[in-house]
C-alpha cells in the first residue's frame, strides 16, 4: 500500500504529458539548464577580488590631521 507500481508512475506521466504538452517538457528544462548556467557564472564571478576604486587620504611629512569634536560635544 505504501509503494506505486509501474501504472501509477504510467498514469502520472500520461496527465503530464496531457497538462503540459510535448514541447513544453524540454522547453522547460533548457531554461533550467540557462538558470543554473547563469548561477554558476554568478558564483565564479563573486570569487573574484574585488577593484577598490575608494578614495585615499596620503600623508604627507609634517602634516597634522586633526578632527572636529564641536559638533559631537554639542550633543552629548
Amino acid at each position: 500500500m505504501g509503494s506505486f507500481s509501474i501504472w501509477h508512475w504510467l498514469i502520472v506521466l500520461a496527465v503530464v504529458l496531457l497538462l503540459f504538452g510535448r514541447g513544453k517538457i524540454p522547453e522547460l528544462m533548457g531554461d533550467v539548464a540557462k538558470g543554473i548556467k547563469s548561477f554558476k557564472k554568478g558564483m565564479t564571478d563573486d570569487e573574484t577580488p574585488p577593484v577598490q576604486t575608494g578614495k585615499t587620504l596620503d600623508h604627507q611629512e609634517g602634516e597634522t590631521v586633526r578632527r572636529d569634536t564641536t559638533a559631537e560635544k554639542s550633543h552629548s
